[in-house]
């Protein structure tokens, strides 16, 4: 095992393999590997991270394989992490993106990094923050999340993005379902994908009605473009945007640490929380309370009460 040291001096130095390694003790949630993203983090907050969701089979691995090809011609150094669903065998990530990625002829230089979702709803990994600050911290410019989809209320997205590109298909009601969901108020960049079927212009003119009705209380009015992913067609158009978008980023102080809120940091403590009661001990704990409680020596608030307590000790003990 490397020194902390020499891990935090490799990945400032950009170094992909070292990085790529020591994602995956985050993934495995190594005590040792967060005090090292600890001091990680103090090197992070340039990196412009946009994430690019929507609903399965909406074209997002293509064209956010498009976008980086852009983006790495304009001498940009990209970070790429592709939320894949977990197997239900070994709790790793099927790797479909990875493999289109991959065949996609990116630079090498282009760091491409699949994550599993191991169960999480909203499109995220739960360690995809994580990832996000490695890249960060090693120098990538951009950083590119593909999430694995989005529903109703899967829009972790929103807490770790400055800009997010919410991609629609045409004829297949995706438009509608946007509208009922309320996943519109996370987009700041619309994309109707497979432009060239029946109904995508129409689509477009739905979500741009949906925009104008939706009363957003934000200075940003959100852009909406005609993709074919497949073959490149609007792609530059898009980017256009999106560049005009990091600008209004810079020009109101939200890009970097600013983007850091309340939401997030609500959303690392629950993390928290569920890891530490996933420890045998807080099991077994947890097993007795339930008992307790079904026995009406307890009610289920002094219950979860004592739980958190457990929590905070058993994290208190591990570090």
């Amino acid at each position: 095992m490397f020194s902390k040291e020499h891990w935090i001096e490799k990945i400032l130095e950009g170094h992909v393999p070292t990085a790529a390694r020591f994602i995956t003790l985050l993934e495995n949630r190594d005590q040792k590997a967060r005090a090292i993203l600890a001091e990680l983090f103090l090197h992070s907050g340039r990196a412009w991270v946009v994430g690019v969701t929507g609903s399965p089979g909406a074209g997002k691995s293509v064209l956010s394989c498009r976008i980086a090809q852009r983006l790495h011609k304009r001498g940009l150094k990209v970070g790429v992490i592709a939320v894949d669903p977990s197997s239900a065998f070994s709790g790793g990530a099927i790797l479909g993106d990875r493999v289109r990625w991959e065949k996609s002829g990116l630079d090498s230089d282009v760091f491409i990094r699949s994550m599993a979702t191991r169960g999480r709803l909203g499109g995220l990994s739960a360690s995809t923050r994580d990832a996000v600050t490695v890249m960060d911290a090693m120098g990538r410019d951009v950083v590119l999340i593909e999430t694995v989809g989005v529903g109703q209320n899967e829009i972790d997205v929103l807490e770790i993005a400055h800009t997010t590109i919410l991609v629609l298909t045409p004829g297949q009601g995706d438009e509608v379902q946007a509208v009922k969901s309320g996943v519109m108020e996370i987009g700041d960049i619309f994309v109707i994908n497979k432009a060239d079927q029946p109904g995508a212009d129409k689509s477009a003119r739905e979500i741009r009605h949906a925009l104008s009705l939706s009363g957003r209380q934000r200075d940003w009015m959100p852009e909406v473009f005609l993709t074919v992913a497949t073959t490149g067609q609007g792609a530059d158009e898009l980017m256009e945007g999106l560049f005009a978008h990091q600008k209004y980023l810079c020009q109101n102080s939200l890009m970097g640490a600013n983007k850091f809120n309340e939401r997030l940091l609500v959303s690392i403590a629950t993390d928290l929380m569920k890891e530490a009661i996933g420890g045998p001990a807080i099991q077994n704990l947890l097993a007795d309370l339930v008992c307790t409680v079904r026995e009406k020596k307890a009610d289920p608030y002094a219950a979860a009460r004592c739980l958190m307590d457990a929590c905070i000790k058993a994290d208190e003990n591990g570090r």
